[in-house]
């Protein structure tokens, strides 16, 4: 299993170099956890957490799916993504 990490306000270009690595990892058959920490008062922004990881799951979705939905833990956000089986 692969970790990706994100903050609340992380940037489209981020966002677009973390999904690659993502997709890296989801082509050699690896597991995907994205999980978007809060630090300090940043955890009155959970929607825009949670925005962000369906976001993240929806540009996967063609290499994986989805077998978490975001939940909150404490002050870490996270989405779990497996890879789709191999034609």
């Amino acid at each position: 299993m692969k970790e990706i990490r994100f903050g609340p306000n992380t940037d489209d270009h981020d966002f677009n170099f973390k999904v690659k690595h993502a997709i890296n990892f989801l082509g050699e058959g690896a597991k995907v956890k994205a999980s978007v920490f809060f630090r300090g008062r940043s955890i009155v922004y959970k929607e825009r957490g949670e925005i962000l990881l369906l976001k993240f799951a929806q540009a996967l979705e063609e290499h994986g799916k989805v077998e978490q939905l975001p939940k909150l833990e404490g002050k870490n956000m996270s989405i779990l993504v497996q890879p789709k089986a191999k034609k």
